[in-house]
């Protein structure tokens, strides 16, 4: 029987593993290591990277943030991928094309994150695009609720075609604000009413079909005055009323917008108290150690889902495949117009 993972997920100083990092990755607490741009040459080193990585601990979770346009950290060696926005243009004059696009798009992110060692992408975003956010903007499929659920849902679905779990964010909704988590806590005034009519549809609609959510570090006074990734509130309602059963995961705990919750170690208890069941702590080591004492005793079995299940495809054998070959033509096309603006800490 697989036992459960540890709540912790951490991050990486370079692209080779270092001594302090083994002995981390060795703890039981530690159950899921996120790779930046910073960990990445090439998507070879990656899948040797994951190799080791699992020599260390066979059990682990491997995560990226790879949606594609301006939030791709493997770059070399897979697709180039557009941005969501620019992946539903189009849908009002061609939904089916549109639609079929994002799941092949879904597809192929699954086959080549596989091939490279990795269990899932922090993917889809499921923000709707209200056109006030600048950290979300083009990472949404549209600012219309009901396109997002529909190439959100067909997206998950090309996910889970190659074996993938998916991960929608940032619950229940980042794209009304304008302010950026990474470094100011963003406040969402708006009515609980206008929120569940607008942002909530797509996690709504999807709650069934995702594998993980994650919360955004933004707060929604009108239903809690905490951040959603802290509120037993609004984890309580996407278990009860949206029945969602997969995993929750903080994002990332060093950011600006989780600085309301306290130091380190009282944000990853309070992120654990209110529901989640894999926190992030990034870009701080000492932040790190702190959280390992906080984790000591949790653990879960809902983290078990997201490892990948399959026989790995073969990242040097992708090409052979017609539909891979397709795909990545028209992925490259789209993305090939766009400049994309880096977000190495975006989760």
């Amino acid at each position: 029987m697989t036992q459960p993972l540890g709540p912790l997920m951490l991050d990486l100083e370079g692209p080779e593993l270092q001594k302090q990092e083994v002995e981390l990755l060795e703890r039981p607490e530690v159950g899921g290591v996120i790779l930046f741009a910073r960990n990445i040459k090439d998507a070879n080193q990656v899948r040797e990277l994951s190799v080791e990585l699992r020599k260390i601990r066979p059990d682990i979770l491997l995560a990226i943030d790879q949606e594609g346009g301006r939030v791709q950290r493997l770059k070399i060696g897979v697709t180039r991928l557009p941005s969501m926005a620019r992946l539903a243009a189009g849908y009002e004059e061609d939904s089916k094309r549109v639609t079929q696009c994002c799941q092949d798009a879904g597809w192929l992110l699954g086959m080549e994150m596989a091939a490279c060692g990795l269990d899932f992408s922090f993917a889809p975003v499921l923000d709707v695009n209200s056109g006030s956010s600048t950290v979300i903007g083009d990472r949404s499929f549209s600012s219309d609720p009901q396109i997002v659920a529909t190439l959100g849902g067909a997206f998950i679905a090309g996910l889970k075609e190659a074996g993938m779990a998916s991960v929608g964010k940032h619950f229940p909704g980042h794209g009304g604000v304008a302010a950026d988590s990474h470094v100011e806590l963003p406040v969402d005034p708006r009515p609980f009413a206008e929120l569940r009519a607008q942002d909530m549809v797509p996690f709504e609609q999807l709650a069934s079909r995702l594998d993980g959510i994650m919360p955004a570090h933004v707060v929604y006074p009108d239903f809690d005055k905490k951040p959603a990734g802290f509120s037993r509130s609004w984890l309580g309602l996407l278990r009860e009323e949206l029945g969602f059963k997969g995993t929750i995961f903080s994002d990332d705990l060093s950011m600006a917008g989780a600085g309301v919750a306290g130091d380190p170690a009282s944000r990853v208890r309070k992120a654990l108290e209110a529901g989640c069941d894999m926190v992030l702590v990034c870009n701080d080591r000492a932040a790190a150690f702190d959280a390992l004492n906080v984790c000591r005793s949790v653990s879960g079995k809902r983290q078990a889902k997201l490892r990948y299940g399959r026989a790995r495809p073969d990242l040097d054998a992708l090409a052979a495949l017609s539909r891979w070959r397709r795909v990545h033509a028209k992925l490259e096309a789209l993305a090939e117009a766009e400049i994309p603006r880096r977000l190495d800490d975006e989760h």
